[in-house]
């Protein structure tokens, strides 16, 4: 018998007929012999409509009090779903994070798992139900409070009781049939991919790949967790996301030299401008904006000019930590001496990536040949091991993937289907 932990996101939930449909689905895992837990997330877009519900009431929120009001969704969903697999003839517990000893830090909106305890959970497995755990959510042993662990939580919430479970696989799913080359919503012929390093997984995550949350793909990585990502509308098998270093001795996989092409247009890019080309002042400038709580992405400094020994830095972040950042540089203008800055949200990261780049030469020439092509104007560019990401103006960004991905051989026959949803 199989331990399986299974994920259901949102879309997966959605409404009534959305949760007899996955009812079933996990019911007939249990059939086939496997013991089964499951997390699962709030219905639809319930954690949008209970965010906006707040702003209604309070336009200056308490932490402590929205992670208690954004846990509530999950609390829905896994009590519904509970409920449609008894009516099925099969015993199912739910829990919530707490109950199912999912431990956290005590950051609320934003708390990272530090242990888990899931005693109550063996002892429902040994008592033949089917666990249901909400995801998104955990409690913190000082503080005594329910914390929520931030967007894509529930991805996290499954892969932790994958590990402390030590489960067979841990299985995601969600409004597509898997992980493709690249969002089928921007790319309608995105193959989907059989199989996937943890490794190119992570740098499509990091990249703006909706299908798997980044911190997800950390955890499976840390602790060893096989994932397979798959479609709740249709019993096909999806996509695995494997460690090459725990293969079978003697089995390979031969990679191509690109998996993916990703796309993200949630961040924006300031530009520190007249900055002085002098020791120090770039360390001043990121510990000002670290303060602010803002998580930097891509950074470029231009040369300084020889007349007047200044530069330029450029650096992207998420928008919404934009407006913060913006305000501690303008509070530290005179002590970092710079002229003026630029804020600009309405820019697009596309990256490619794929584990073969470390070895194939020309992948470079390609990205850019295609870009000036398809008339791409590259703002800025940075690259790892096994990425190339550039931004440019939004409204290209997606043309730009659209490029790509076909210069790269990536298009598919047919054009790939999105059941609903976000695809996450």
């Amino acid at each position: 018998m199989s331990l399986i932990v299974q994920k259901f996101g949102g879309s997966s939930v959605a409404d009534a007929e959305s949760i007899k449909r996955v009812a079933k689905r996990i019911v007939d895992t249990r059939k086939a012999g496997n013991d089964v837990v499951v997390a699962v997330s709030a219905m639809g877009d319930t954690t949008d409509d209970l965010l906006d519900l707040a702003a209604a009431v309070a336009p200056i929120q308490a932490p402590r009090e929205l992670d208690m009001l954004l846990s509530a969704g999950e609390r829905i969903s896994m009590a519904l779903l509970a409920l449609a697999i008894k009516s099925m003839g099969y015993e199912a517990r739910s829990y919530t994070g707490s109950q199912a000893g999912m431990i956290t830090d005590a950051v609320h909106g934003a708390a990272r798992i530090v242990d888990v305890t899931p005693v109550r959970l063996r002892e429902a497995l040994d008592d033949g139900a089917i666990v249901i755990v909400a995801g998104f959510q955990g409690f913190n042993r000082d503080t005594r409070d329910i914390t929520t662990l931030g967007r894509g939580g529930s991805d996290t919430t499954a892969v932790a009781l994958a590990a402390a479970l030590q489960a067979d696989v841990c299985e995601i799913y969600t409004d597509v049939d898997g992980v493709f080359t690249s969002d089928p919503r921007v790319v309608a012929k995105a193959r989907k991919l059989d199989r996937i390093t943890s490794e190119e997984m992570l740098e499509l995550a990091g990249s703006g790949a909706k299908v798997l949350h980044i911190r997800a793909v950390e955890y499976a990585r840390r602790h060893g967790v096989t994932l397979h990502v798959r479609s709740s509308f249709t019993p096909d098998e999806g996509t695995i996301v494997y460690d090459p270093a725990r293969l079978p001795e003697g089995e390979t996989v031969e990679e191509s030299v690109i998996t993916g092409v990703a796309v993200d247009l949630s961040e924006a890019k300031i530009t520190i401008v007249g900055v002085p080309d002098v020791p120090g002042v770039a360390a001043n400038v990121f510990t000002t904006v670290a303060k602010s709580g803002a998580n930097v992405d891509m950074i470029v400094q231009n040369v300084s000019a020889a007349a007047t020994g200044l530069t330029d830095i450029s650096f992207t972040l998420p928008k919404s930590e934009g407006q913060a950042a913006l305000s501690a540089l303008q509070r530290e203008q005179e002590a970092i001496r710079f002229q003026s800055l630029q804020y600009d949200d309405q820019i697009g990261k596309l990256s490619v990536v794929g584990a073969a780049m470390r070895s194939a030469t020309g992948v470079s020439a390609k990205f850019f040949e295609a870009l000036f092509a398809a008339g791409i104007n590259i703002e800025m560019i940075t690259t790892s091991e096994i990425r190339i990401s550039v931004v440019t103006h939004a409204d290209s960004v997606n043309d730009a993937a659209r490029a790509v991905h076909a210069a790269f051989g990536l298009d598919g026959d047919t054009d790939a289907v999105v059941h609903a949803g976000t695809g996450r």
